[in-house]
């Protein structure tokens, strides 16, 4: 299916924790000189904030290039103004220099096509990925690779209920696929976020479409679901 845009309704479509802002038409209130946006990465699996300090002029879905700890990367601009506010109040990010580094230009066509064949190998590299970790016999599940923008750094998501030793996955990962490797453990929750599904109730899971902030799911709540519960 496909929706009145002509994207996918899947767990990859146009709704993939996507926000109406609002507040775009309002001024902002109070600092007239607040420049920080929200910009989201892989269809919103990942979203930070960032200093428009040169205050290029954007809009939202605008692909932009960003600093990064190392090198930089490329996200859409998800949110500006007033909600950015309300956003980071929530998350409870302080507007401080330390906490939110800077945009550095909006993203040339070259940047996208770049950013759009790095994304094309993460499939394959997720099955490799995932061949070697078994082959090492570590417990742990290898859930998403997502590339950073300049193609330099890849962050594998990984599941794992025990503690894992990947000292020697991440030498052979580097080896096998030459770029710097970051390995970041994630819940089962947030791993549905990112690849996405449909749930028992036939619709698209909730963490992947909507909802951002996991809070615990109680016992009787599970059991009212007919979930499974861990006895861990």
């Amino acid at each position: 299916m496909a929706c009145a845009t002509g994207c996918s309704t899947s767990s990859d479509g146009c709704n993939k924790m996507n926000t109406f802002d609002w507040f775009k038409d309002i001024p902002l209130s109070n600092n007239y000189n607040f420049n920080i946006i929200e910009v989201s990465f892989k269809d919103g699996a990942r979203k930070a904030f960032y200093r428009n300090k040169n205050h290029i002029d954007l809009y939202k879905n605008d692909y932009v290039v960003v600093e990064s700890s190392q090198g930089y990367d490329i996200g859409k601009l998800s949110l500006s103004g007033e909600l950015v506010k309300l956003q980071m109040k929530k998350k409870n990010v302080k507007n401080h220099p330390d906490n939110i580094r800077d945009i550095v230009r909006k993203a040339t066509e070259e940047d996208i096509d770049k950013l759009e064949n790095y994304r094309n190998k993460e499939k394959q590299m997720l099955v490799k990925a995932r061949v070697i970790a078994r082959n090492l016999n570590l417990d742990m599940k290898i859930g998403d690779i997502e590339y950073q923008g300049d193609g330099k750094k890849a962050t594998f998501y990984y599941t794992s209920d025990n503690r894992v030793d990947f000292r020697e996955l991440v030498k052979q990962y580097a080896s096998e696929f030459k770029i710097k490797i970051e390995m970041r453990q994630i819940g089962a929750r947030q791993e549905s976020a990112r690849i996405g599904g449909m749930g028992p109730c036939g619709r698209e899971l909730c963490c992947s479409s909507w909802l951002s902030d996991f809070d615990s799911v109680s016992t009787s709540a599970a059991r009212y679901q007919q979930l499974s519960i861990n006895p861990d």
